[in-house]
């Protein structure tokens, strides 16, 4: 009789019942050693060793080790299959909880072919799935095995028994996704947060069905009322002063998010109590505090105005003193943030407690009012509005009333007006720049026996008289700007309209929030600033003074006017400023700005955006988006500005060129060749910056400023230019 060709016959062999070679056998542990064959031989225990000698030390061996009889120089029993389950009992063995003649379960091999077989397949298994376990973990707790009784059979720890107790019970298909790779752990943890089994089922079919998982759903499901320690309201309130206004904390099943504030409203309160103790500090002096511990604004009197740093209005001695204080200001908020962050402070002293952390606050406090009263000149805060703050404990804005400015409002033609200028400049604080310029001598007009008609007659005539002089010479036409623009822009208190010549006015780009970005615009205002004291130091009117600078220079300062009243703020989406925006296209490609050479966005710049957008951001900047996603939006925003820093990045949105053609350079000529056209013109004259009189009435020097596009000043429609200036 054959052999039967079955599976079942294959699987053994035919004829008579061989002796059995795997024979199970006790031995003891001090007759095992490593075989050299293993495939492992001689490499050092791996991490996971102390954490396996633990599951032998609560289970046993739940599968035995394969050994072989040794051989001469050998021990008793060498070890072919099982060279960490041998590590982990030797490692009990150290710590004293068992012996060498601790008995151990194995099977002996004496079939050289099995023996083989062994030392090859135990380096060949397929690895168990983390799906597997935490089905199988499932099936445990189905099972009514209680956390503790798993968590000692396996010698794991309880938190990591729930932790894979909290993923078998995601649905099936999670799963699945999971197992086949179209979800990783981390997503199969977010998605265990959801309390919605439906949710889970669905989200996780998306993924089998290849769309990805929507974390950005998830995200916006969880995040939905949470308040977690980094909320700002923590910078003040610590886990202690929270817990003892009864509010409750939930930690993170995985630890991978920050604990959860279960009760935001005791948040507000332990915030209040802290803040009410800084506000009674400043309202004893006579200051009125403000507590603002949300994001709706604090509601403020009609009459006040944020007190920021007056560019172009300080002397020099209050200049100084304005950069002093923010300094002191500056170190003052790195001892604060040191504090609240535990960090050892530059005096070497420890963490400090709550008492003298707040005394920290206080002190910042005070050294922000100062700062901003010697920036706004001198004028007293008269109220103080506090917020949360993370970093420095409390973020402080200082108001004081409104204070009337004399600039374009005098823009009159009578003694009146000049009178009222006077007055107006009578008032000034101290610190205020109180320099009364030289004029230069002019005849008075004669007006003994002389009409007003036939006056104003005279100096109409005069006037243009003076028009068609002045249209002759580019070179001092551009000085007679500049210093218009100079007295307008730069000069404290401005030289109003009916003051000046030219019936020009001009408006340094000023927006509600008075905000100024210190690497942008404040750089300018500060060279300005630098200018308008070398002008006073100078002892020479305007006019004087500009003329005599040299070309670069004088091209500098008319740059740095220039660019200072540019205005493209446009306040609603509905404001579209069509043709201010197609000068601003043309003017960015000719100066080829790139705004990342100064600056990146910053905490002020981002916080108006949402969620998604700051997402969208560090996306297009190439930045990690999976751990900000988790954040909340108040580190979102500070993860943003630190990636964008470390990258030198810009949004797009800022970039006014735009799709503008290059070709449009085409249009202008080079700043230098307009330049050379003005030396050789003072060149060509008396060394007065004027032609030459044998020259054709300055014809040589019209078609350059045609050509150039110089000394032309162009007024576009209210609303609709980019430059603010405006001729009458």
């Amino acid at each position: 009789m054959s052999c039967s060709r079955s599976s079942a016959a294959a699987a053994a062999p035919c004829g008579p019942a061989a002796e059995p070679s795997r024979i199970p056998l006790v031995v003891r542990l001090g007759d095992l050693e490593v075989a050299p064959e293993n495939l492992r031989y001689g490499e050092a225990p791996d991490d996971d060793i102390p954490q396996l000698a633990e599951t032998v030390a609560a289970a046993g061996l739940l599968q035995y080790p394969t050994v072989r009889p040794g051989r001469r120089g050998e021990a008793a029993h060498m070890v072919l299959d099982g060279r960490r389950r041998l590590l982990a009992l030797r490692l009990l063995r150290d710590a004293g909880r068992i012996d060498d003649d601790h008995p151990v379960e194995v099977f002996v091999e004496t079939d050289r072919a099995r023996q083989a077989a062994a030392v090859v397949l135990t380096n060949t298994a397929v690895p168990v799935h983390i799906a597997d376990v935490i089905a199988a973990m499932g099936r445990m707790l189905k099972a009514r095995l209680t956390i503790t009784a798993i968590a000692r059979a396996l010698g794991y720890g309880e938190t990591e028994i729930r932790r894979l107790s909290a993923l078998s019970a995601l649905p099936s298909v999670a799963l699945e996704a999971l197992k086949s790779g179209r979800i990783t752990l981390r997503q199969a943890r977010l998605l265990a947060r959801l309390k919605d089994g439906e949710e889970q089922a669905a989200l996780a079919r998306a993924a089998m069905d290849g769309c990805g998982l929507q974390e950005w759903r998830i995200q916006e499901l969880l995040g939905e009322g949470r308040i977690t320690t980094r909320d700002p309201r923590c910078g003040l309130v610590t886990p202690e002063l929270y817990a003892a206004e009864g509010g409750r904390t939930e930690a993170d099943l995985f630890g991978e998010l920050p604990p959860v504030l279960l009760d935001p409203d005791r948040l507000t309160r332990a915030w209040l109590k802290r803040g009410r103790l800084l506000a009674d500090i400043f309202e004893a002096e006579g200051l009125t505090v403000r507590l603002c511990p949300g994001e709706k604004e604090a509601e403020l009197p009609d009459d006040m105005e944020r007190l920021c740093y007056a560019y172009g209005g300080l002397s020099e001695t209050a200049t100084v003193v304005y950069r002093e204080t923010r300094d002191r200001a500056q170190a003052a908020a790195d001892v604060v943030e040191a504090a609240l962050a535990g960090e050892a402070l530059p005096s070497g002293e420890g963490r400090l407690s709550d008492q003298e952390t707040l005394g920290l606050v206080e002190a910042l406090i005070r050294a922000r009012i100062a700062q901003d009263q010697a920036g706004a000149g001198r004028r007293l805060a008269v109220l103080i509005v506090l917020r949360p703050s993370l970093r420095s404990g409390v973020e402080i804005e200082c108001f004081a009333p409104l204070e009337a400015v004399g600039d374009g409002a005098l823009d009159g033609a009578d003694g009146a007006d000049e009178e009222g200028a006077e007055e107006e400049r009578s008032s000034l604080a101290p610190s205020r720049s109180t320099y009364v310029p030289p004029q230069a001598e002019a005849p008075m007009p004669e007006t003994q026996g002389v009409s007003h008609v036939l006056h104003a007659v005279r100096t109409d005539t005069a006037t243009r008289g003076l028009i068609r002089a002045l249209a002759e010479k580019p070179s001092v036409a551009l000085t007679v700007l500049i210093a218009r623009l100079f007295a307008s822009l730069a000069v404290w208190p401005p030289v109003s309209r009916g003051e000046a010549a030219l019936a020009i006015s001009a408006s340094a780009f000023a927006p509600a929030s008075g905000r100024v970005i210190a690497g942008l615009d404040g750089i300018v205002r500060e060279q300005l600033d630098e200018r308008r004291r070398a002008w006073e130091a100078s002892g020479l009117t305007v006019i004087a003074w500009v003329h005599a600078l040299q070309t670069e220079d004088r091209f500098g300062l008319m740059a740095e006017l220039t660019a200072l009243s540019l205005d493209l703020h446009e306040p609603r989406t509905g404001h579209v400023r069509r043709a201010a925006r197609a000068e601003a296209a043309e003017i960015a490609v000719l100066c080829d700005a790139d705004l990342s050479r100064w600056w990146t966005p910053d905490g002020a710049y981002l916080r108006p955006h949402s969620r998604e957008q700051l997402l969208s951001m560090l996306e297009g900047m190439g930045a990690e988006t999976e751990a900000p996603a988790r954040m909340r939006k108040g580190d979102l925003v500070a993860w943003t500005e630190e990636q964008a820093a470390a990258r030198r990045w810009t949004p797009a949105c800022l970039s006014w060129a735009g799709e503008a053609e290059s070709e449009a350079d085409g249009a202008f000529e080079p700043a230098d060749a307009a330049t050379s056209t003005y030396e050789d013109a003072d060149a060509a004259g008396d060394g007065s910056g004027e032609p030459s009189s044998g020259a054709a009435d300055g014809e040589e020097i019209d078609g350059a400023d045609e050509a150039s596009g110089r000394g032309v000043f162009i007024v576009t429609p209210k609303g609709e230019a980019a430059l603010r200036g405006a001729a009458a």
